[in-house]
């Protein structure tokens, strides 16, 4: 359940040393710059329309995220809306008008609200509030309401409510006086679903028949659960479990008699599922080392549905059509950025809707994902997805970094990383590590950092850069870490406690004072806060000695190398205060540090000139304090 707690988440094999040395390495690849790999387009969403010839989505190819329609037979796209001052993310379609829904929030804050564009073009927010957060929640079987949930009664909870189409009044369908984090809604208006974190790794669901009152509890025994969805019917609830298994497995749920049945397990944890709308398919998406495999099966039979291989896919979403003729798949690769596809049940063809990468830019120029393993200082053995430059050798050896993911409790994954592709493409291996502590490779691994953190998963980081230096064609002196979130406190870890194991630091709106962070939960979290304390430690109580002891902030006289910070001034999960803090303390020490702030961002950064900016400023920080200094220091 950690990946689920948004804290500081940011975006073949190999044995150890099985790794081969190339003598012969190809040809360079050409080299592009940052502008270039970030003039690939990003792409989200996708909702079919009513008569299912269009598909909405939002897409930032104009330099910041707007909403697009696609033409499914001619793939002709045009813009729905064109804003250039924040990022708007298309939500669906509404069901028998010409109008549809977005959401966007205000410069980063993550306060999003719901808004409607009709279809003359104008806009209205429907949950307006300065410090409101609003978030979509379905349609109503009948499709003539709007089910979504906002924390505007109690900036703490999230309640239901609905509108009915056309008229867009908001009535309370119910008040979470109990502060459940909402897992998930039946389209009958009937069923809520609220989860009730323990620690970061368990957590409580219930059932709430909103019509009686009646709350009836699903996690019967200590684990961890997550809600996939209704029926079709609302006969039916699907949910993820691991007790009694280091995966979690699909069960569903009669709500008639509360019968249950396992659906699906196996070696790997279930991602998501869903049913789709007609109630005939059912895909279940599997974390199968770092990428989804989608599993397609006939619902009432189990029996498995074919549909084209798409090579070296990671499927991060799908959604049918009404009708279920059609599947939208959302697809990327390690080499390839999000792109949509429709599948089409009835005549079997698979159709690409998009392509997000940059048209000048050779795929074959850029570095395919491999995941290699490596015994940590203690023999558990850490998975981490590798990056290598093409023409490096033994007689050309390239300088690396060690990749640390956000959190805690996230996920390195095969997927195109623009930055990470820009720095391989110009000369630096990249080894993203999945320390302990990291989801997707069971809970007993994923529980192993609990109150152990900038230890024993900072150890893990050091011996993935120890496993790049055996590989003799990396520079084993020119090392360096970078991380955002969670992996940017890992960086200022590693700098502090660590100080001589990476020559230079890259440290992305990372936690540097985690009494601070503790402290200034968002208050839309409360449902979670408890679990985070279980998991990091209560700053309120004797725990702040050891917060204090691993916050990097105290401790800056430690820093040897160089450091760059970067950080957006509206981020509510790491305050801009962290970073300056941070900075103040390396300088008033007499280390070097770079400080790069974009003033309309927040815990990540969604303008692509200020992607480009990043990325730009990255490489020189790297060229000049790890690539040009000479070995000895």
């Amino acid at each position: 359940m950690k990946n689920l707690l948004p804290l500081l988440l940011l975006v073949g094999f190999f044995a150890c040393g099985d790794t081969p040395s190339a003598t012969d390495p190809p040809a360079r690849p050409t080299s592009y710059s940052a502008e270039e790999f970030y003039n690939n387009i990003s792409v989200g969403g996708g909702r079919f329309s009513e008569d299912e010839s269009r598909l909405l989505y939002h897409s930032d190819v104009s330099g910041i995220f707007n909403a697009y329609e696609v033409d499914i037979a001619s793939g002709e796209t045009r813009p729905l809306t064109e804003s250039s001052v924040e990022s708007y993310f298309a939500i669906d379609y509404v069901p028998g008008t010409g109008d549809l829904l977005y959401s966007a929030d205000q410069g980063g804050n993550e306060n999003s609200h719901i808004y409607l564009r009709a279809a003359d073009g104008t806009v209205t927010d429907l949950t307006p509030g300065e410090n409101v957060k609003a978030q979509f929640a379905g349609w109503s079987e009948d499709r003539d309401r709007m089910f979504y949930i906002t924390n505007e009664r109690d900036p703490r909870f999230f309640d239901v409510y609905e509108m009915t189409v056309g008229e867009w009044e908001p009535q309370l369908v119910y008040q979470n006086d109990s502060g459940f984090f909402p897992g998930g809604l039946s389209s009958d208006g009937r069923y809520f679903v609220g989860n009730q974190p323990v620690t970061t790794s368990e957590n409580r669901l219930f059932l709430i028949d909103m019509e009686t009152g009646t709350q009836t509890e699903l996690s019967d025994e200590p684990g961890s659960y997550s809600a996939s969805g209704f029926s079709s019917d609302n006969d039916y609830l699907y949910y993820t479990t691991d007790v009694g298994k280091e995966h979690t497995y699909l069960i569903r749920r009669r709500l008639s008699d509360g019968s249950e049945e396992t659906i699906y397990e196996g070696d790997w944890s279930v991602m998501y599922a869903s049913e789709s709308n007609t109630g005939k398919y059912l895909t279940i998406a599997i974390n199968e080392d770092g990428k989804n495999n989608l599993l397609l099966r006939d619902a009432a039979t189990g029996a498995a549905v074919d549909f084209p291989d798409i090579p070296d896919a990671d499927i991060t979403s799908v959604n049918f059509s009404e009708s279920d003729h059609l599947m939208r798949l959302s697809v990327s690769s390690s080499t390839s950025p999000n792109d949509l596809y429709v599948y089409d049940f009835r005549s079997n063809d698979l159709k690409r809707l998009t392509n997000s990468l940059n048209k000048n830019i050779k795929e074959a120029d850029l570095a395919r994902a491999e995941v290699v393993r490596y015994p940590s200082f203690d023999g558990l053995e850490i998975p981490a997805i590798y990056y290598r430059p093409a023409y490096a050798t033994a007689n050309e050896p390239v300088p690396a970094l060690v990749w640390v993911h956000g959190g805690p409790g996230g996920q390195s994954r095969i997927g195109f990383t623009s930055m990470i592709q820009h720095l391989v493409n110009n000369g630096y291996a990249v080894l993203a590590v999945n320390n302990r502590g990291s989801s997707g490779y069971g809970k007993t691994f994923y529980k192993m950092d609990d109150r152990n953190h900038g230890d024993k998963d900072l150890k893990d980081v050091i011996w993935g850069k120890k496993w790049l230096q055996q590989q003799d064609y990396i520079d084993g002196e020119r090392i360096g870490i970078i991380g955002g979130s969670y992996g940017g406190y890992m960086t200022m870890a590693a700098m502090t406690f660590e100080p001589e194991e990476f020559e230079v630091g890259v440290n992305i709106f990372g936690v540097t004072n985690w009494l601070r962070t503790l402290r200034s939960i968002p208050p839309y979290w409360e449902a979670q806060k408890n679990a985070l304390y279980q998991e990091l430690g209560d700053p309120n109580t004797a725990d702040s000695t050891r917060l204090y002891e691993i916050s990097p902030l105290f401790h800056t006289e430690r820093v040897q190398h160089p450091v760059l910070v970067i950080q957006g001034a509206n981020d509510p999960r790491v305050l801009q205060i962290e970073s300056d803090e941070i900075v103040q303390g390396i300088r008033e020490n007499g280390g070097t540090v770079d400080y790069v702030i974009f003033d309309d961002e927040g815990h990540g950064f969604t303008k692509k000139d200020n992607r480009i900016e990043a990325s730009d400023a990255i490489l020189v920080f790297l060229e000049k304090h790890l690539r040009e200094v000479p070995s000895d220091g």
